[in-house]
């Protein structure tokens, strides 16, 4: 363990404390472990494939050809009850994974 110098204050600090004991500067950012990286990345990639999906079912929809004014009805209810759907999914994802995130994000001690 090795001393090094505040950069604000000019104390002697170890190199391995995350902030200035007298003055409470920051020295250096906690990192994640393992499963936070990974609920992290977890977290992005379902919001991503969450737009993907959403998009792509609206379009899908979209290109459903409707000749009579019923047909029309049917295709716009179920793109409706569907993206309903999709977003019920994806904010109940974001909660859980979210809070997965919080709970293993990093500590300074």
């Amino acid at each position: 363990m090795a001393l090094i110098q505040c950069p604000e204050c000019a104390s002697e600090v170890s190199d391995s404390a995350f902030r200035c004991p007298k003055c409470g500067k920051g020295l250096r950012k906690p990192k994640r472990g393992f499963f936070g990286v990974l609920f992290k990345w977890t977290f992005i990639l379902f919001n991503i494939l969450m737009i993907i999906w959403l998009i792509a079912g609206v379009n899908a929809a979209q290109k459903v050809d409707a000749v009579s004014e019923a047909e029309r009805a049917g295709r716009d209810a179920g793109t409706a009850i569907g993206v309903g759907i999709i977003v019920t999914v994806w904010a109940l994802g974001d909660v859980i994974l979210g809070l997965f995130v919080l709970l293993t994000r990093p500590k300074a001690h």
